[in-house]
């Protein structure tokens, strides 16, 4: 890709940071959505919860990465924090959607890469899923096919526009694994509920080269797994974390311990979600780190 102008929203996430690095060492000029008054020109005001963004700074943009969004793990998952994920996630995007089909053709971004999750599938139990598969049920199925859904006005404006249904990314610096290193670094990790479930997960490297990948190539839109071409168990994860880190994992925690301490949210811990990347990898993309114990090698 030539040097571009991006727009990049949750650039100061864990993903965005790590993908604003990688672009601007490329050469690429990046544009940070903000929710403060912008104090450079290279940044743009928004406020996605309110659904309201600055259009006139995405003009010119050739493309727009959104990322943004509260904490799927940040907070036990009250009624208020729900809304909270959801409102971000689904008013932001329809209001940078909204904001390309309002532009004249020759400003408009010609790529619009939005976030998801693999949270689309639900519980898959055993069976492995691709992008072929339906939603599941509950809030975070329901949650990922409003999200989707939001961006319909860039799709009908022109704009190519693919979705980044992430999982589990691991890095040592934040995420569900920012947690979990110093755990079993302590000694104290060792798997949840009865380990059985499904963990689809993806190196951060790997992440960030699968969005730069539907940046880059023509022609790719719709969903995206990006998820490691091998999901692992709980189990599994966890004796790979021990060897990794020559650390003991003999703790366990039960399943009732978990719903009583996360609520609502342990379901997304103690669910089962085997994701394949299929398009992803159809599309020519191939991982670095495809398995789980060089996963986490790489993230340390």
């Amino acid at each position: 890709m030539e040097p571009s102008r991006i727009a990049v929203a949750g650039a100061s996430g864990l993903i965005g940071g790590a993908l604003v690095r990688s672009l601007t060492a490329d050469g690429h000029r990046v544009v940070r959505l903000v929710r403060r008054t912008p104090r450079t020109e290279d940044e743009v005001r928004w406020d996605p919860e309110r659904g309201s963004v600055d259009a006139a700074g995405l003009a010119g943009c050739d493309a727009v990465v959104n990322l943004a969004g509260a904490g799927v793990g940040d907070h036990r998952w009250t009624p208020e924090y729900k809304a909270r994920i959801r409102d971000g996630r689904v008013r932001g995007t329809a209001a940078l959607a909204e904001a390309f089909a309002g532009m004249d053709r020759d400003v408009r971004p010609r790529v619009f890469v939005n976030g998801s999750a693999i949270g689309y599938y639900g519980e898959t139990g055993d069976r492995a899923v691709d992008e072929s598969a339906p939603a599941g049920s509950g809030f975070l199925p329901e949650l990922c096919v409003e999200w989707e859904a939001a961006a319909a006005p860039a799709r009908e404006a022109g704009v190519r526009t693919a979705f980044a249904r992430t999982g589990l990314v691991v890095a040592r610096g934040g995420g569900a694994w920012g947690r979990l290193f110093p755990l079993f670094r302590a000694g104290l990790g060792g798997r949840l509920g009865d380990g059985r479930q499904y963990w689809s997960y993806v190196a951060l490297h790997d992440e960030v080269a699968a969005l730069r990948h539907l940046l880059d190539t023509d022609g790719l839109s719709g969903p995206f797994n990006l998820t490691a071409p091998h999901p692992a168990t709980n189990r599994e994860i966890t004796a790979a974390m021990a060897r990794v880190l020559r650390r003991p994992a003999v703790f366990a925690v039960p399943a009732p311990v978990l719903r009583t301490v996360l609520g609502e949210m342990a379901q997304d811990v103690l669910g089962s979600a085997r994701v394949l990347p299929t398009r992803l990898l159809e599309s020519g993309f191939r991982f670095a780190f495809p398995d789980i114990e060089g996963t986490i090698r790489a993230a340390l």
